[in-house]
């Protein structure tokens, strides 16, 4: 599904990416975890083409789609903002109430989106994506500004989607409970490299280096 071979970014004299190797199978769900600045964000942006790489490569199979962290709403209603993203289908419509109900935004649907939250923001950015059937979703902290309820709403729209396209997911979190919820595989980071990864509950509970025990150890895992 995903394959990556010596990946790099490098800014001037600063190698902010620095991956080996990684491998993802089809309907996975890698989770990245790490500091700020440990190329979480980074690598997304590479993999999506937002940003170009230095070195290496990286391949796929299929449709990829990328959510950022911050998702600029259109000057439409919220329903349209949706249907905008949708390609031509016969179902779009119904898609998009499927999405507004599970998103819990159907009492905003005629609003103008430029009014959300920025938990409903992220919502919204999220059935953007949602609406179209994809092989592989990037999504960079998909809740980061959502409250606890907002958080589960889109965990279980991310849970809902990959049941019922078998995609896979790389995507990254600053929160542990949520790495435990979502991952199939968990990820750490560490100044661009990989330093950790495994499955959710032994990684989280049984780091197996020292940083990997102290950054684990900064986490509250409820």
């Amino acid at each position: 599904m995903l394959e990556i071979n010596d990946l790099k970014k490098i800014y001037g004299d600063r190698t902010v990416l620095d991956i080996d190797k990684l491998k993802m199978n089809k309907g996975e769900t890698v989770v990245i975890v790490g500091p700020n600045g440990s190329g979480k964000s980074t690598l997304l942006k590479i993999l999506s083409g937002v940003i170009a790489k230095s070195e290496g490569s990286f391949g796929f199979d299929g449709e990829l789609y990328y959510l950022p962290q911050q998702s600029i709403p259109f000057r439409k209603s919220v329903r349209k903002n949706i249907l905008f993203s949708a390609k031509d289908s016969t179902d779009k419509e119904q898609r998009c109430n499927e999405l507004l109900k599970e998103l819990q935004l159907m009492h905003l649907a005629d609003k103008n989106a430029k009014g959300l939250s920025g938990g409903e923001c992220q919502r919204l950015a999220l059935g953007r994506i949602l609406i179209n059937k994809c092989d592989l979703l990037l999504l960079d902290e998909p809740s980061s500004a959502a409250d606890i309820e907002g958080t589960e709403i889109i965990e279980n729209a991310i849970k809902r989607y990959r049941e019922e396209t078998g995609c896979a997911i790389l995507m990254t979190t600053h929160s542990p409970r949520q790495a435990l919820n979502l991952a199939d595989r968990i990820i750490m980071l560490r100044e661009g490299r990989i330093v950790e990864e495994g499955r959710p509950e032994q990684l989280l509970s049984a780091p197996q280096t020292e940083w990997g025990r102290k950054f684990i150890g900064m986490w509250k895992i409820d």
